[in-house]
């Protein structure tokens, strides 16, 4: 029997694989931010009133003049030459999860003929990209395509090295001609102002005199697959998809959990630390790393930052994560299920509210009860996942979360709030119209001598909640792992702000009334409560009586899928929403509606069509040949007498046909094109072309386990999952 020549190959080239030696490495002292224009930076190169107005503008977003960002501009080149560079970018994030850049030279050319470098305030402050060439719903027709960039100087500008030279990166947002948002950075940065606005209010009139900005804080956990990248150019799939569309379950997979925190692969190990030194580097706090559940999955995780940082950083520790991986010879999967049949990945957003005066206002304290300022902020919490638990499911909506969303693995798409056990019940006292001391969680006492106390946590953790508080943040774990935190943030910054407007609303009218401080706050949470508390649930998120209690006895929307989640963009309750806090205008969050469905609608076309091809040109195939080599032993064997059951033949023949027959069917629902709008489209791919697709793979997969090992052309999850 012939062998699979790309698939042999590849296990070759993987068999000769060492990890890659870094050499010595710095200390993180010498390292850290050395490639970053931080304050520290600043006050360095700027005059010293420049530096002011800058640090001003930095931690407050006041308004900056036109002649400091000219002097902004000259030390900003000065210092990115000093560094090697011969080029800027304005850096923006699209609507598409994307990171865009456009490159200039710092260069202009004399009448004489000689280069001259410059770097004017002008060209830091503005950048003139197509509006038109960026997915934007509407907002620009391709004859109306003038969109540009503009600094965003609350998040600083970096160097990126490459092998040949350096380049001056500079955050910008994008928006078009008209003024229309066409980025994630706009909205992140105007839902910030709105919580800021609303908070300042609640915290004066709860007796705060000395406020300053108030700011969230996000610090997101990145699940991710490495496979070698021989495997990966063997895999048409997961080259143009993201993920293997095909592919048999393994003998042993993650059943043994054996992989989670378990000793990490010497090439995974250097990998690590090679992304974390670039990370240093660019002042990304990297914090943490370790082995995933499932096989070949793995996780880094930066510490806390200030929201528009850190979506900022996020998109830059993806793509440093893909280029590395590439010098290492690993493919960096950010798809949320690259593998069916084990863990898919996530990325757990961790946000918190605070300030330098009021500190963190997510934080309880030693008894939350005593902590007005955290009930306030935690009911505020409470009110907007009830009021807005379908937006929070639009913006983790997504056709490759769908993967994950609902299945034991992955916080349900039925939004909650999970308190732990202590805060759940300060709250129920609240609503009860009573205040009981609370006892903390206790000393954690082994019994063991040489093993020294420590403070239990007033309450467990619940992975099976979407949104979890988990002592002084809460935990939005439904976020997908190739997604922007940007959306997430901004869906709960907007919410935060309006409950806080709300309260701020009912506390003003208490304490008109005569009441105290601590009265009036007390009896607009227990009006909270009694209104929005149905949103508090510490249970098993995973049991079916959950999902029918919380539909059907609470009230709550159970959105599986995109279809179902991305409509709610459009709901009077999300548009009002938007509105009147000043995040998005109704043609932005229509827009924003049109390119989420476009790209889930063009995903799933991709994979159909991707399926169809790879079925019929690699796996059909590989069937018929594995039958003629059946056929042609049986024959000889017949000659010498001897007769082979044809079981397995008959198997292989049957599955191949059933294969085509789905293909056929698959190949006949993408040609269809008679839809009602986007949400037509989205409704059909959700309940039919998927399920056709999962027809097909079941045939495949089914084919895969009966057609010779030497003969499968694609790499199998045995091979690609348990790295070498």
């Amino acid at each position: 029997m012939s062998s699979n020549l790309a698939r042999t190959q590849a296990i070759h080239t993987i068999s000769q694989r060492s990890p890659m030696d870094l050499g010595k490495t710095d200390p993180l002292s010498k390292i850290w931010a050395c490639d970053v224009f931080n304050l520290a930076r600043m006050e360095e190169c700027l005059s010293k009133n420049a530096f002011k107005a800058m640090k001003k503008t930095f931690q407050t977003g006041a308004p900056l003049d036109p002649a400091t960002a000219d002097v902004v501009a000259a030390a900003m080149k000065e210092w990115a030459m000093s560094k090697g560079a011969k080029f800027f970018s304005h850096i923006f994030y699209p609507m598409t999860n994307a990171t865009a850049e456009k490159h200039d030279g710092f260069i202009i050319t004399s009448p004489e003929g000689n280069a001259i470098t410059d770097f004017s305030g002008s060209l830091l402050i503005k950048g003139e990209p197509d509006g038109s060439s960026f997915p934007n719903g509407s907002i620009r027709a391709t004859n109306s395509a003038r969109g540009y960039t503009a600094w965003d100087p609350t998040s600083p500008a970096y160097i990126m090295h490459t092998a040949n030279g350096a380049t001056l990166m500079i955050p910008c947002v994008f928006l078009s001609w008209t003024g229309e948002a066409l980025d994630k950075k706009i909205p992140l940065l105007r839902s910030n102002a709105a919580m800021n606005s609303a908070a300042q209010r609640v915290l004066k009139l709860m007796g705060e005199t000395d406020v300053a900005t108030l700011n969230s804080s996000c610090g997101a956990e990145q699940e991710y697959f490495l496979i070698d990248e021989a495997f990966a150019t063997a895999r048409p799939d997961i080259l143009l998809s993201g993920r293997s569309l095909f592919g048999a379950p393994p003998a042993k997979g993650q059943q043994f959990d054996d992989h989670y925190f378990g000793a990490i692969p010497e090439r995974v190990q250097v990998y690590m630390q090679d992304i974390e030194d670039k990370l240093y580097r660019l002042g990304i706090p990297a914090k943490t790393h370790h082995n995933e559940v499932a096989p070949g999955q793995f996780e880094i995780a930066p510490y806390f930052e200030a929201a528009n940082i850190a979506a900022d950083h996020q998109q830059l520790l993806m793509t440093i994560m893909k280029t590395t991986a590439k010098a290492h010879g690993f493919l960096c999967m950010l798809h949320e299920k690259p593998f069916a049949g084990v863990n898919g990945s996530g990325k757990h957003v961790n946000w918190s509210v605070g300030n330098s005066t009021q500190g963190n206002l997510l934080d309880p304290g030693n008894t939350p009860e005593d902590n007005l300022h955290f009930l306030a902020f935690c009911g505020a919490v409470i009110r907007g996942v009830h009021q807005f638990g379908p937006l929070l499911r639009a913006v983790i909506a997504s056709a490759s979360n769908d993967h994950r969303l609902g299945a034991n693995e992955a916080p349900p798409a039925i939004l909650s709030v999970y308190l732990g056990d202590q805060l759940e019940k300060v709250f129920q006292d609240i609503k009860d119209g009573k205040i009981l001391k609370t006892d903390k969680g206790g000393k954690m006492d082994l019994g063991l001598s040489q093993i020294l106390h420590f403070d239990r946590d007033p309450g467990d953790r619940n992975r099976t909640s979407p949104f979890a508080f988990t002592g002084n943040r809460f935990e939005f774990r439904a976020v997908g792992s190739s997604q922007s935190v940007s959306g997430p943030l901004i869906a709960m910054n907007t919410m935060l702000a309006d409950s806080l407007n709300w309260i701020a609303d009912k506390l003003e009218a208490e304490l008109n009334a005569g009441k105290d401080v601590a009265s009036a706050t007390l009896a607009v949470l227990k009006t909270l409560m009694e209104q929005h508390g149905n949103a508090v649930f510490g249970g098993n998120g995973y049991s079916p009586e959950w999902h029918k209690a919380a539909v059907e006895e609470r009230g709550l929307k159970n959105l599986p899928t995109s279809a179902d989640a991305l409509p709610e963009l459009l709901s009077p309750e999300v548009a009002g929403l938007f509105e009147r806090t000043g995040v998005l205008t109704p043609a932005e969050l229509h827009s924003r509606f049109e390119v989420y469905a476009e790209q889930y609608i063009n995903s799933i076309d991709v994979e159909a069509k991707l399926m169809v091809n790879m079925a019929t040109t690699m796996i059909y195939p590989a069937a018929v040949t594995y039958l003629s080599e059946l056929s042609a032993t049986a024959a000889n064997l017949q000659e010498l007498g001897i007769t082979l059951d044809n079981a397995v033949a008959q198997n292989v023949a049957a599955e191949a046909n059933a294969l085509m027959v789905a293909v056929g069917k698959l190949s006949e629902a993408r040609a269809k094109h008679d839809f009602d709008g986007a949400q037509d489209h989205m409704r059909f791919l959700a309940d039919t072309v998927r399920g056709l697709m999962t027809e097909v793979r079941a045939h495949a997969d089914t084919l895969e386990t009966l057609i010779a090992d030497e003969m499968w052309p694609l790499p199998k999850y045995s091979e690609m999952l348990f790295i070498k």
